[in-house]
This record gives structure tokens, C-alpha cells and sequence, in this order.
């Protein structure tokens, strides 16, 4: 089968794992049990070896994806002249870990993965339909054989290193080559139930439902999303759009632990045929601290509690040889080392390799993270929950150490693996934490260092000022010395270092327009202006197009702003998902669908709807 565009998915997941659903009703790429665990269907990356769970209708001639409302249930039809089915996606969804109020204490839940799942309800919708099913894992990656024998009501996939898949319906299987198939047909208002379940434990009964059965769960799957989306506060403009991409982050959230992943995929390139291929299946600091913030503004605290929890325990661990207080990103459950390998055996998306897992990035120099980190938990403790003694003593030595540390050079926002520079990104950022560190310890009355914590401050601020300008450009520049901008530079205004009516900064907004801006759609940097150690180009980053729009709002160019966003819309997919990048077709590029671009979304929409409601922009990061 050829490879499907990637804007052609629909995700499903119950914070746990999640799966790529194809408009053509093929599940394409699955981890089990969780989400950082090896896929067990992989033809996202390999269409031939990568295994695949297929559903479809033999005779159709049209398909089509939709979710069903306000859900992360997906549902895809076939149709044909005569006749129409769909198939019904879901996974149902765990208990929630309930994370006490002193998060910054709280201990991790206990992982249970013997009931991770997907039903798949296929029903017949209008005369008689032929469908057929064929499931055909591919364990470790598609890196080790398995076995497959038939049971009382399906299969069982028995992998070399014994992890255990079972497929129940009732249906007639037949096995050939490592796969079960099965074809049947229904007639209008029939239907079966197909249960995938990842088994743990020998001597585990395999789950079989009853298409009645099915539906309760359905019902059930149901009743959770809805009850989850009526928590949102947001009822402006283009509410349908931000509540997808909230749907989507909470599906990102890892429920036993209150991590937050940066896109359930790895490897889906950010130029076709090019070696820019990356693991996002980990929890960035960053990228969780700005989700956090999203959850915030549109009335979810839970999240950010259960992200608080793991932060927690993450400044309360030793990090090797490293003095830095964090690293810029762990697994899931906490771990630090992501070693990352190559696949070679696989041929990645298109062609598209290598193939990587795991992330060399995990042991990066990023000073920026404390200033995402520091913006959120500001938030937190505003609008969420009051923080504790203990948070605060943990955030104290962290500013101290940021303190004495902002000089040094780091590998930056990006994770650019070309060296490490001065990146005026990352001093803002750290400038960023100070200034959120100290009007927190004001508010809260807190004890801290703050005659250290102004000094380095205000240096930064001082050095920013000096070193990150370029008098010729007219603008701020990527890094000290620099003659190329850098969409990051758009944070100077939109967490208020700078005023919109600041001369520098309406410069540099105006060269990001000349140089990094193609037909509304932003560019982060120029790599062949900025080498970042890696060969190729890729696609416009739609989280900067979301800043630039932030941006406009904050500069008071409403219909600029709103302009942008609605053709930013336009390059969604039909599910109203969103990669990490759009080419220059307007082809989705890189990991789908990604924390990055949602979060932005959300933000942006939230700072215009309300400068549109009140005819003007509240300027700084509020």
C-alpha cells in the first residue's frame, strides 16, 4: 500500500498510548503499552515491513474521516454506490490519577498496562457491505519475529521476547504469514466488534464484546470526552478549533505520571527524503510548561497539577555530571538516559531516513526551558493552585543556579546540533524566569535572593540589549554576532520583555516579515544562513506562524492578526490536526500531531479573541 499523506491520520488514545488511525481505516502506527514504547504496528515508517491493523470495505470508492463531536472517538465511513459502512475507533479510557493538592510532594501513581485497548465497532450503514480485516503486528519496531495461533474467538500474536497481542470478534480468522485476516459482509443496521489488547501476563482472558457490549463502551468513551470538554471556560471565536487542539494535548498527557509528550510519533521527517527525523514520544520541559499554560487559560488545573507532581520529582534527582538543576527532557515515567538509535532496517516515511528512536537531545544545554518553566508555574500559582514551601525552596535554588549560569553558551530552543552559541532566545527566557521568579516571591511574600536574582536580571536584560542588537539589520539577531533573525526573536514582545511601540522591536518584527515569512507562513530560522549541523532544509514551523500572530494582536494589528490566523486554519487537516510543519504545498512535515503547534493555537486564538472583544491588545505575556 502507498504511503498515506500525514495530514490523512486521525489520532485515538486513552493517555496511555495512542494510535494513527488512515482515512483508508488502516491503524498505521501503535506503541505498546505506552506511549514511549516500541511500536508494534509501524508502517508509518516502512510501509511494507512496518505491520499494519486494516479495516475497510472491499468495494468502496469513497472514504472519509470525522470525529465524532466534542470526542476523541474516530469515525471512518466507506461508501459506495450501494452500499456504506464505517468502522468506529476508540480506545476507552483509564481511572485518572487524582494528584493531591502539594503536587510538588506527591508520589508517582502505580503503572498498570494489562488493559490497554482499541475497539474497533464496524457497522453497517446501507445495503450490504463487504469488508475486510487483516491485522499484521510488527514487534520491537519490526525488528523480531512473533507467532500467531488461533484461540476460542480470535488470535493471540506472540512476539520472540513474549509480548502478547489479542485480536477477539466474532468472525472467521484465517492465518497466513504472521497475520490474521478475516472478511465478512454486513447489511444495513448489522455490526462487529473488534478488541485489540495488549496482554501482559500469561494466563490473561482476552477480552471479548458483544456489539452491545461495545457500544456501552462507546457510551461510556463517550461520556468521558464530553464531560472533559464542558470544563472549558473558552466560549469565543472559533471555540470548535481550540477545543480540538485542547483534545488533542489532553490525549499527549501520560495519566499515571502528569507528563506531557511532545506528539505520539517518531521519525516523520521534516523534509521529505531528509535525515531530519526525530523521537517526540518523551516530555520536553518546555513544550509541558507551555501546554500547561494553554490548560490554564482555557480552566483546566488538573493537568497542570499532574504536571507539577512529576516536575517535582524531577528537582529532586540527581542529573550525573551535569550541575544544571533540570535536563531539558526525560521519558515519560521519569527516566533520563534516551539513548538514540537508528533503525536501519527500516526505510522510513517516504524514503525518509534514518529512522531514529530514542534522542540524542536529552543531554542539551537549553537555558531557555526555566523561562517556559518559571511562565508556568507563575500561572499556576495564580490560577491554579497556591505552590507550596517545598515547590518554592526547589524553584529558589533553580533560580540561583540560573543566576550564576545565564552567560553560558547552549544549544538553544531549536536543539540545534551544530555547537553552542549565544542565542539571544534563551537569555531572554532566562531574563524571563528571574522576572516571573521575582514578582512571585512578592506576591507570596516568599524569602529569596533577590538583590542576586535583579543583578543578573538586569545584566542579561543590558546584554540582550547590546549583544543581540544589530545596529546594520535593524534588528535583534538568532545569536550574539549574528546577521540572521530568528522567528524565536517574536517572544521579545509576546511575553512583554519589549513594548510593541518599541522602535527595536517593531523593527525586527518587520525584518522576520522580509525574511523568514512565505505566503503567511513563518520559517523558525534559515539553515543554510545559520548552519545547525544537519544537512537539508525543511518546512515552515506553524508554532511561529501562531507567534507571529500573537504578535500582530500585541501590536495592535488586529486585522493583520486575524487574517493569519484563519488562513493558518485553512492548513489543517480535514480532523483539524496539526504536524509540527506545512511545506511549501501545504503538505503536513514532521511529528503529528504535535503539543508545539496545538498549544500556539490555543494562545493565539485566546490574546485575539480578546482584543478583538475589547478593541484593543493587552500588551506582555498575559
Amino acid at each position: 500500500m502507498p504511503y498515506k499523506r500525514i495530514e490523512d491520520y486521525g489520532l485515538i488514545g486513552n493517555m496511555h498510548t495512542a494510535a494513527l488511525v488512515g482515512n483508508d481505516g488502516s491503524i498505521d502506527w501503535l506503541c505498546l503499552p505506552y506511549f514511549d514504547s516500541p511500536a508494534v504496528f509501524n508502517s508509518l515508517l516502512d510501509d511494507e515491513k512496518g505491520g499494519r491493523f486494516l479495516i475497510s470495505a472491499i468495494y468502496a470508492v469513497d472514504h472519509r474521516q470525522i470525529y465524532f463531536p466534542e470526542t476523541n472517538i474516530l469515525i471512518t465511513r466507506f461508501s459506495s454506490a450501494d452500499s456504506a459502512a464505517q468502522v468506529t475507533d476508540f480506545m476507552p479510557v483509564h481511572d485518572e490519577h487524582e494528584f493531591g493538592g502539594d503536587s510538588w510532594v506527591d508520589e508517582v501513581a502505580d503503572l498498570c498496562c494489562d488493559d490497554s485497548k482499541v475497539i474497533r465497532l464496524v457497522q453497517g450503514l446501507l445495503g450490504e457491505t463487504s469488508m475486510r480485516m487483516e491485522c499484521r503486528p510488527a514487534f520491537e519496531f519490526a525488528s523480531t519475529a512473533h507467532q500467531v495461533e488461533k484461540t476460542d474467538g480470535g488470535v493471540i500474536f506472540t512476539s520472540a521476547n513474549g509480548e502478547r497481542l489479542s485480536l477477539t470478534a466474532a468472525c472467521d480468522f484465517t492465518i497466513a504469514n504472521g497475520a490474521a485476516f478475516a472478511e465478512f459482509k454486513l447489511d444495513h443496521g448489522e455490526s462487529i466488534a473488534f478488541v485489540l489488547e495488549h496482554i501482559d501476563r500469561n494466563g490473561v482472558t482476552p477480552t471479548s464484546l458483544t456489539t452491545n457490549e461495545a457500544d456501552s463502551q462507546f457510551k461510556e468513551t463517550v461520556e468521558f470526552w464530553r464531560d472533559w470538554v464542558s470544563k472549558c471556560t473558552y466560549q469565543g471565536r472559533w471555540r470548535e478549533d481550540v477545543i480540538r487542539s485542547l483534545l488533542v494535548l489532553k490525549l499527549l498527557t501520560f495519566s499515571p505520571t502528569g507528563a506531557i509528550i511532545a506528539a505520539p510519533t517518531a521519525s516523520l521527517p521534516e523534509e521529505i527524503g531528509g535525515e531530519r527525523n526525530w523521537d517526540y514520544r518523551y516530555c520536553w520541559i518546555r513544550d509541558a510548561a507551555l501546554t500547561i499554560d494553554a490548560f490554564m487559560r482555557m480552566g483546566y488545573v488538573d493537568e497542570a497539577r499532574g504536571f507539577m507532581s512529576w516536575l517535582g520529582r524531577r528537582t529532586r534527582e540527581p542529573h550525573g555530571d551535569s550541575d544544571a538543576p533540570l535536563q531539558i527532557m526525560y521519558s515519560i515515567q521519569g527516566e533520563h538516559q534516551l539513548e538514540e538509535i537508528t533503525l536501519d532496517h527500516l526505510s522510513g516515511y517516504r524514503d525518509s531516513g534514518p529512522v531514529r528512536i530514542g534522542n540524542g537531545a536529552y543531554d542539551q544545554f537549553q537555558l531557555d526551558i526555566y523561562g517556559e518553566l518559571m511562565q508556568s508555574v507563575y500561572i499556576y500559582n495564580r490560577h491554579g493552585w497556591p505552590i507550596s514551601y517545598d515547590m518554592w525552596v526547589s524553584l529558589s535554588g533553580i533560580l540561583d543556579w540560573i543566576s550564576n549560569n545565564w552567560g553560558k553558551p547552549d544549544e538553544g530552543i531549536w536543539e540545534t546540533r551544530g555547537g553552542r552559541k549565544q542565542f539571544v532566545h534563551s537569555k531572554l527566557m532566562v531574563w524571563n524566569a528571574l522576572a516571573k521568579g521575582l514578582k512571585l516571591a512578592d506576591e507570596r511574600s516568599f524569602p529569596a535572593n533577590r538583590e542576586l536574582w535583579i543583578s543578573a536580571r538586569d545584566q542579561i536584560f543590558l546584554e540582550i540589549m547590546d549583544k543581540g542588537w544589530n545596529e546594520e539589520l535593524q534588528s535583534f539577531t538568532q545569536s550574539y554576532g549574528s546577521t540572521v533573525v530568528d522567528a524565536a526573536l517574536l517572544q521579545l514582545l509576546n511575553i512583554g520583555a519589549l513594548s510593541p511601540r518599541d522602535p527595536r522591536m517593531a523593527s525586527t518584527l518587520q525584518c522576520i516579515e522580509q525574511t523568514l515569512t512565505r505566503d503567511s507562513l513563518v520559517y523558525r530560522y534559515d539553515p543554510e544562513e545559520s548552519p545547525d549541523g544537519l544537512a537539508g532544509r525543511e518546512g515552515t514551523f506553524t508554532m511561529c506562524t501562531f507567534w507571529l500572530v500573537e504578535s500582530y494582536t500585541r501590536s495592535g494589528r488586529l486585522d493583520d492578526a486575524r487574517y493569519l490566523f484563519e488562513r493558518m486554519l485553512g492548513y489543517a487537516s480535514p480532523l483539524g490536526l496539526f504536524a509540527e510543519e506545512t511545506g511549501p504545498t501545504g503538505d503536513m512535515l514532521g511529528n503529528f500531531p504535535q503539543a508545539f503547534t496545538h498549544l500556539a493555537l490555543i494562545n493565539s486564538a485566546f490574546i485575539l479573541n480578546r482584543a478583538l472583544e475589547h478593541g484593543t491588545a493587552k500588551n506582555g505575556g498575559g
